[in-house]
C-alpha cells in the first residue's frame, strides 16, 4: 500500500468541492459536539435547577480561558504538518506529527495542574453568585481533572485534519456525543448526580474521542502515522510550532480574558441573567458551526496550497470560503432573532431567564456576519503563515476595547445592554480592519474576475 494513499491532498481538483467536502464532516461533527454541550445545559436546566444551569453555562468563559491557549498553541502543529504535506516533505511531516503528540502530553499535564489550582480563585474573582459557586466549583474541578483528554483529542484530530481527513474525526465525535447524552441522562436524570454527573459525562465522552483518534493514527499507513518509539520534541519543529501556536493560543486566550470580565459584569445582575445569557451561548454555538468548519477547512486548504505554491487556488478558496460562510451565518442570525424567546425557554421557562437570554440574542443576531468574517480572515492569516496579524487585531478589538469600556463606562453604568452591545460593536471594528488587510494582500474580491 502506498504510504500516502490515506492523505487527502487539497492542492488539485475543484476548489469548491475540496473545501466543502473537507468542511462538511467538520460541520456535522461539531454539530454533534454542540448537541452534547447543549444537552448538558438542557438536562441540568430541566432536571436540576436554575442555579445548576447558571453553574454549567457561566463557567464556559473560564474553561475556555485555560483551554483555549493550550488548544490554540497545539494547533500550530497542524499548520506545519499541512504545509509539509503540500510541499511533499515526508520526513519533516513525520517529525512534526511526533513532536505535536509529545508536546500535547506535556501541555495536558500543565493544563490539569493550572486549571485545578486556579479555577476556584478565578470563580471568586468573576463574582459568581453565591448559590451558583459551589456547583461551579464541582463542575470545573472534575472538568480540569480530565482535561488531558480534550488537549490530546485536539492534537490528534489536528494531525488527521492536516492530512485532509475530516471524516474519521466526524465518526469519533458522533460516538462521543451520543455517549455524552446517554451518560447525562443516566447520571443526572436517573442517579441524580447534578452538575457532578454532567462534568463526568463530558470528561468521559472526550476521553472516548481521544482514544478513537489515537487508535486511528496508530493504524495509519502514511506520513501522519504515530509510532510511540518515535515520540520526541524536535527543536526545529518546536520552534515552528511556537511561531504559529503562541499567536493562535494567545488570540483565543485574549478574547476569553475579556469574556471572563464580561461574565463577571453579567454575574452582578444575578442568577437569572447568568442562566439566561448562559443558555444563549449554547444556542450561539450552533450559529458558530459554519464558522468553525470553514475556518479549519481554509487554514488547511491554504497551508497545503501555499506549500505547493498554488497561489491562484488560494485566492479562489478565500473568496468561496468568505462568501459562503458569511452568507450562511447571516441567515442563521435572522432566524434566531425571531425564535430567540422560544429557544431560551427550552432551557428554563423562568420569565427572567428568557428575558435576559432573548435580549442578548436579538442584540447580536444581525451582526453574526461580522463575527464570521473576522474568524475566517484569522484562519486565512494562519494558513498564509501570518499568525501575529489576527492576534494583534483581536487583542485590540476583542480584548482591549471591551476591557476599557467595562473599566470606564461599566463602572458608571450598570446596564446589561452594555455587556450585550460590546460584542457586535467590536466584531464590526475588527471586520473593517481585516477587510483592509485582505484588500492590501490582494486575496479577496467579492466576485471572480471575468
Amino acid at each position: 500500500m502506498n504510504r500516502q494513499n490515506s492523505i487527502r491532498l487539497l492542492t488539485e481538483g475543484s476548489v469548491r468541492k475540496k473545501i466543502l467536502f473537507y468542511a462538511m464532516p467538520i460541520f456535522i461533527g461539531n454539530l454533534f459536539q454542540q448537541l452534547y454541550n447543549t444537552a448538558d445545559a438542557l438536562i441540568v436546566g430541566n432536571f436540576v435547577s436554575q442555579s445548576a444551569l447558571a453553574a454549567v453555562s457561566s463557567v464556559s468563559s473560564l474553561l475556555n480561558l485555560f483551554i483555549g491557549f493550550f488548544v490554540g498553541f497545539a494547533s500550530g502543529a497542524s499548520i506545519i504538518i499541512a504545509h509539509n504535506i503540500g510541499a511533499g516533505r515526508h520526513e519533516e511531516t513525520v517529525k512534526a506529527v511526533h513532536t505535536a503528540f509529545a508536546l500535547g502530553i506535556v501541555l495536558s499535564v500543565i493544563l490539569t495542574v493550572l486549571g485545578t489550582a486556579l479555577s476556584p480563585w478565578m470563580l471568586k474573582i468573576m463574582g459568581t453568585p453565591h448559590d451558583v459557586y459551589p456547583l461551579a466549583i464541582q463542575y470545573t474541578k472534575i472538568y480540569f481533572a480530565g482535561s488531558s483528554a480534550l488537549i490530546l483529542y485536539n492534537v490528534l484530530v489536528g494531525i488527521l485534519q492536516a492530512g485532509g481527513d475530516s471524516h474519521h474525526p466526524l465518526y469519533y465525535l458522533i460516538a462521543s456525543s451520543l455517549t455524552n447524552i446517554f451518560a447525562d441522562l443516566l447520571l443526572i436524570a436517573v442517579f441524580h448526580m447534578g452538575v457532578k454527573g454532567a462534568a463526568i459525562a463530558t470528561v468521559g465522552s472526550e476521553a472516548l474521542s481521544a482514544i478513537l483518534c489515537l487508535i486511528r493514527l496508530l493504524r495509519e499507513n502514511s506520513d501522519i502515522a504515530l509510532h510511540f518509539s518515535r515520540l520526541a520534541i524536535h527543536p526545529d519543529v518546536l520552534k515552528q510550532i511556537i511561531h504559529y501556536g503562541i499567536p493562535t493560543g494567545l488570540q483565543g486566550s485574549i478574547i476569553d480574558i475579556s469574556n471572563v470580565m464580561i461574565q463577571s459584569y453579567i454575574n452582578s445582575f444575578g442568577t437569572s441573567a447568568a442562566a439566561g445569557i448562559g443558555a444563549y451561548t449554547k444556542i450561539e454555538g450552533f450559529m458558530f458551526l459554519p464558522v468553525t468548519a470553514f475556518s479549519l477547512a481554509l487554514t488547511t486548504f491554504i497551508s497545503q496550497n501555499e506549500g505547493a505554491r498554488e497561489k491562484e487556488r488560494v485566492r479562489q478558496g478565500v473568496r468561496f470560503g468568505i462568501n459562503t460562510c458569511c452568507g450562511m451565518v447571516e441567515l442563521i442570525g435572522t432566524l434566531l432573532f425571531f425564535t430567540a424567546p422560544a429557544l431560551i425557554r427550552a432551557f428554563n421557562s423562568d420569565p427572567d431567564v428568557v428575558y435576559y437570554g432573548a435580549m442578548r440574542a436579538r442584540t447580536c443576531a444581525f451582526f453574526y456576519g461580522f463575527l464570521a468574517f473576522s474568524h475566517i480572515v484569522s484562519a486565512i492569516c494562519r494558513g498564509e503563515g501570518k499568525p501575529v496579524m489576527p492576534m494583534t487585531v483581536m487583542m485590540i478589538c476583542w480584548c482591549a476595547i471591551r476591557v476599557a469600556v467595562l473599566l470606564t463606562v461599566g463602572q458608571a453604568v450598570h446596564d446589561i445592554r452594555l455587556a450585550n452591545w460590546l460584542y457586535p460593536v467590536t466584531w464590526s471594528i475588527s471586520t473593517v480592519i481585516f477587510a483592509i488587510w485582505l484588500k492590501r494582500m490582494n486575496l479577496y474580491t467579492l466576485f471572480p474576475e471575468r
